[in-house]
């Protein structure tokens, strides 16, 4: 879980420090911003995060480990692609001033929450699948349990900001 928000992670010091910020778009709220995460979410600057995520778990978890975490720091970058509005460079720093990317699907709200809830739903189900083979009694049923809570929770949350948004 912690790969899959790293880049977001560490934009927040970065963001404190004044260093990449926020602006707010139509009064804020989701996908109502231009993010200008210039060093944590270029494309060279993930890349590089990713690679380093990478060994570090494959120090840990050996190789095949390592290939997962470098894999799903980059995947938080490909699915911000499909999502931000034009504001993620390819350089750290907006260097060289080439074009920002992003597709921008947060323009479609219930679209983009749709896109981020399946992913979410399908992240969790092969967790899921993952553990359940290995549980045995009560861990089986808490498997379950917290599986079930997930998907009221994500269900609740998809409805509370589509109500909302």
């Amino acid at each position: 879980m912690f790969s899959t928000q790293l880049l977001d992670i560490l934009f927040v010091p970065l963001y404190i420090a004044g260093v990449e910020g926020l602006e707010n778009l139509d009064g804020g709220g989701y996908g109502k911003a231009i993010i200008h995460a210039h060093y944590t979410h270029a494309f060279i600057s993930t890349l590089a995060i990713s690679l380093i995520a990478g060994l570090l778990a494959w120090r840990f978890w050996g190789k095949r480990g390592g290939i997962v975490i470098s894999s799903v720091v980059f995947s938080h970058w490909l699915l911000d692609l499909i999502v931000h509005r034009a504001d993620m460079g390819i350089l750290p720093g907006a260097y060289g001033n080439f074009p920002l990317l992003g597709l921008g699907l947060w323009k479609f709200p219930i679209a983009s929450m749709t896109l981020e809830l399946m992913l979410v739903i399908i992240g969790s189900l092969l967790y899921y699948r993952s553990l359940v083979p290995k549980a045995k009694g009560k861990q089986r049923k808490y498997a379950f349990a917290v599986s079930g809570l997930m998907a009221v929770l994500l269900v609740l949350s998809f409805v509370t900001s589509v109500l909302g948004g």
